[in-house]
């Protein structure tokens, strides 16, 4: 943590203020995995941090203050999704591995803060300004590179000059994201988690180059 932790009124709060506030964070992630992010209260928080109600208060306004935290943290860290595309080459076989390795990192991602993310697209769904900025800002952060990506081929006469680069990059983050969030419901058809990665991979590499990829 960096930079000067404040209370609600102003105050700066001090190490164990700090260590208190990040245990009623640490604590409200761990509730949000279990429960609808609805049914989540103030009390039930302060209770599993073995503190009072008063004192979640004193560093967040309500259960909703306290999840946005949440999600610019892990915003934060979904800007180094960046690096799973910037400067990567899409030429021959060393464009399959970049495919690979973007479906790979980007579903990581996604499993990792799954509770959050889910909390996010349901702000961003039900029109709240706050989670849709969170939301765009991670997928922001894969959209920029590939659109680069995609650019580079062009000047190369590798992709159509006809292609919007931002329209391919902006589609293949969203359906990225779309499948992210439904990792689970694959296996209902079917799918095991060893096949899905390949198959997006695929997908991610045409929508790309527009070729199948060289293995």
């Amino acid at each position: 943590m960096t930079g000067q932790v404040r209370t609600v009124d102003g105050r700066v709060a001090g190490r164990r203020g700090q260590a208190t506030r990040q245990k009623l964070l640490d604590c409200l992630s761990e509730m949000l995995s279990s429960s609808p992010y609805r049914d989540v209260k103030v009390i039930d928080v302060a209770r599993k941090a073995g503190t009072s109600p008063a004192t979640f208060y004193q560093y967040f306004p309500d259960v909703e203050g306290a999840v946005l935290e949440i999600a610019e943290e892990m915003a934060k860290e979904g800007a180094s999704l960046t690096d799973l595309v910037a400067g990567r080459s899409w030429v021959g076989k060393s464009g399959w591995q970049a495919a690979e390795e973007l479906v790979d990192g980007f579903l990581g991602f996604w499993r990792k803060h799954d509770a959050i993310l889910r909390v996010v697209d349901l702000g961003a769904a039900e029109g709240d300004k706050r989670f849709y900025k969170i939301r765009m800002k991670i997928l922001n952060a894969v959209t920029s590179s590939l659109t680069d990506s995609v650019k580079e081929l062009q000047s190369k006469g590798k992709v159509d000059k006809d292609v919007n680069p931002a329209a391919v990059a902006g589609s293949l983050v969203a359906m990225l994201a779309a499948v992210a969030s439904h990792q689970k419901g694959f296996q209902s058809w079917g799918v095991k988690q060893a096949e899905l990665k390949p198959n997006l991979a695929l997908l991610v590499h045409l929508g790309i180059t527009g070729k199948k990829p060289t293995r």
